[in-house]
C-alpha cells in the first residue's frame, strides 16, 4: 500500500540538511512537492541557490530517507522556478537556526542581532562563510564571530 503524501512529508521532515543539521530540508523550504505519479512518487526540490554544492547531497539523502521506508520508485525533480527564497524558511527553522549560533536572514540584509549574546551592535567581517550561503560576523559586544545565513 502507498504511504500518504502527508506521511511522505512527515518522513522528509526527518532529514537534516547537510550543511546545518538542526532544521531539516523541510524546514528550510526546499522540498516544495510530493506527489504520486502512478506508482512513483515524485519529490520537487529547490536548492537555496542555483550553485548549492549540497544539492546531490540533498537529492540522495531524500531518496534514500525514502528507501529506507520502503519505497523503491522515486524521481527526484530539481525545480529552480520559482527560486528559493528565504520567506520559505519556517519560523521553528529560524529560531533552530539562533539557538544554533547562525544568525537567520532577514530581507534587511544582516543579522538582527548576535545568535550568543543577542546584542544587535555586530558587524560583518567577510561575505564569505564557511559555506557559500553563509557571510562571517562579529558581534562588538561579546566579541563573537557567527555566521549569517545571507540567502535571502
Amino acid at each position: 500500500m502507498k504511504p500518504s503524501v502527508d506521511t511522505i512529508w512527515d518522513w522528509l521532515a526527518d532529514v537534516p540538511d547537510p550543511e546545518i543539521p538542526v532544521i531539516s530540508v523541510v524546514d528550510l523550504g526546499i522540498v516544495r512537492g510530493v506527489r504520486w505519479d502512478g506508482d512513483t512518487v515524485e519529490v520537487a526540490v529547490t536548492p537555496t541557490y542555483s550553485g548549492c554544492p549540497a544539492t546531490s547531497v540533498i537529492s540522495l539523502d531524500i531518496e534514500t530517507a525514502l528507501r529506507d521506508r520502503g519505497l523503491d520508485d522515486i524521481r527526484i525533480k530539481n525545480q529552480i522556478s520559482p527560486p528559493w527564497t528565504s520567506d520559505w524558511l519556517k519560523e521553528e527553522a529560524r529560531a533552530k537556526l539562533m539557538e544554533y549560533g547562525i544568525a537567520p536572514p532577514r530581507a534587511a540584509g544582516g543579522p538582527e542581532c548576535c545568535p550568543r549574546c543577542k546584542s544587535t551592535h555586530v558587524a560583518r567581517i567577510s561575505q564569505f562563510g564557511s559555506t557559500p550561503c553563509k557571510a562571517q560576523w562579529q558581534c562588538k559586544d561579546c566579541l563573537e564571530p557567527f555566521d549569517y545565513f545571507k540567502c535571502i
